[in-house]
Order: C-alpha cells, then sequence, then structure tokens
C-alpha cells in the first residue's frame, strides 16, 4: 500500500459514475414483460439527468449575473444551448416508438406522467414561467413541491438580468426592479425602449447585446423543445388525452404561446418596422 499522501484512493469507472444504481435504476412494470418499455424509461430518465445539469447551469449563469459577471455566464449559457440541442434531438428516438407498441405498456404508467417532472418545471420557473398552481401538482410529494416553492420565491434569470441593466444605468422601471419575483412577469413599454437602445447601438453595449441574443436562442431552444415534444406525442397518441389526466397534444401546443423573455421580441418587431 502506497505512504504517499496524495495517492489518489483506488476507484473504478463504476465506482465513479454509480453505476450500479444508475443501470438498476429501471424498472418495466408491464405484465408480460414488453421489449419498448425500456425505451420509454430510459428516455424520461436522461432527460431528467440532462434537467437537473440545465438548472445547475442557470442557477450558476443567474448568480453572475448578480455578480456583474457577463463573460462566464455567456459560458453557462453556451453549454445551456448544447444540452438543449441533446435534450431536442432524443425525441427523435422516442418516436421510433410506434402507438402500436406504446399500447403494450400504456396502461402500466397508470396516474405517472411527464406533467408531474418537477424539475422541468423548476427549469421553466428559473427562465421566468412562474405558476404557484403548479405546486399542487406535488403535494404528495413533500421533496419536489419544496424545491418548487423554493424556485417560486427565487428571482428568475430575467429578473437578475433586469437588476444588472438597471446597475448599469439603463431606464428599467422601478415595478419590474422591486416586483413580486413569486408572480407571473408582466412586460413593459419602458424595458422595450432599454432593448431598443442597445439593439440601436451593438458596438457600445456590446456584452449586453450578445447577452440578449443569447437568451434569445435559449428561448428559441426552448421553443423547439416544445414543438419536437409535441409532433412526438402526436405521432405516438394522436390527440388522445395524456396519463396523469392532461390533454395531451392541446395541452403542449397552447405552451408553444408561452414566452420567457417577451421583450426581446416586442423590440425586433420594432426595428424591423424602422421605429
Amino acid at each position: 500500500m502506497s505512504t504517499d499522501p496524495h495517492s489518489p484512493t483506488p476507484m473504478s469507472y463504476a465506482d465513479y459514475l454509480g453505476l450500479d444504481t444508475l443501470l438498476a435504476s429501471q424498472h418495466p412494470r408491464a405484465v408480460p414483460p414488453q421489449h419498448d418499455e425500456l425505451l420509454f424509461i430510459i428516455q424520461h430518465q436522461t432527460s431528467e439527468l440532462w434537467f437537473k445539469l440545465v438548472l445547475h447551469e442557470l442557477r450558476s449563469a443567474r448568480d453572475l449575473f448578480a455578480a456583474d459577471e457577463l463573460q462566464a455566464s455567456l459560458k453557462r449559457l453556451a453549454r445551456v444551448k448544447h444540452i438543449q440541442a441533446t435534450l431536442t434531438q432524443q425525441w427523435s428516438v422516442l418516436a421510433t416508438l410506434t402507438p402500436s407498441e406504446y399500447a403494450t405498456f400504456r396502461t402500466f404508467l397508470a396516474t405517472s406522467s411527464g406533467f408531474q417532472s418537477v424539475q422541468y418545471r423548476a427549469v421553466e420557473f428559473l427562465l421566468g414561467n412562474k405558476n404557484p398552481d403548479m405546486l399542487r401538482v406535488f403535494d404528495a410529494e413533500p421533496g419536489a413541491r419544496d424545491l418548487l416553492a423554493e424556485m417560486l420565491r427565487e428571482p428568475s434569470i430575467y429578473d437578475v438580468f433586469l437588476q444588472l441593466l438597471g446597475r448599469r444605468g439603463f431606464a428599467v422601471p422601478p415595478e419590474a426592479l422591486e416586483r413580486d419575483v413569486a408572480t407571473p412577469y408582466v412586460p413593459h413599454d419602458a424595458i422595450v425602449e432599454v432593448f431598443h437602445e442597445i439593439y440601436s447601438d451593438p458596438p457600445r453595449y456590446w456584452d449586453i447585446y450578445e447577452t440578449c441574443e443569447e437568451l434569445v436562442d435559449l428561448e428559441d431552444n426552448f421553443q423547439l423543445w416544445r414543438f419536437r415534444h409535441l409532433k412526438t406525442v402526436e405521432r405516438i397518441i394522436g390527440g388522445a388525452p395524456g396519463t396523469g389526466g392532461s390533454s395531451g397534444v392541446e395541452f403542449l401546443r397552447r405552451a408553444l404561446d408561452q414566452t420567457f423573455f417577451p421583450e426581446l421580441y416586442t423590440v425586433r418587431g420594432q426595428i424591423a418596422q424602422g421605429q
């Protein structure tokens, strides 16, 4: 045995990654067993792992905004965009599941549903889509409800970005800076004017301008993920209700109308019209 205090403790690849636990975490429920259920489970488990990393990176980016460290925050956002691309591409794997194959095990999902993903809801809260009613979905899961309640009370990444703009001297209205962050965000014409000033002179405001575009990328990618989700679900179950009581495709279609950073899109219309 080495007596060197700096000698690394013996550890295998499987030990470091906890593979015994990870690879034993798939528990198909169908009786008799159905070949395609493992695909369904792994698809959703890997998505949850990526959501965990998205939360980690977005929280860090938000903290860096608060510390006025924009360049470091952009690194975090760039990583999130790559994760989003992976999450979106994953739908193509699930889309290989035909309606007939899904029907062989769907009843064994019982009342479980992706609608109940607390990490997905936490990501939406962190991006700014606050909905206090969502906490009721997790009344039977105190740990999940507590996480979501915590995220509800925390400022979104957009809230903190607007605070940064205020510190930089931009005319962000007090009602945006001092708002109750647990409530849904309400757009402000004055913030559209702030972004119009920034987009009118990119070289002067380059780091802010670049950050605005990164946020737009983030939302665009999220909408692509939502759309791919919708089309995959539609391909597999058509217009049938989702498990867990959701309306299925119609519920997912309504989500496409939601936006995280509204003024960053409104200003585009003004610029396009020469205003």
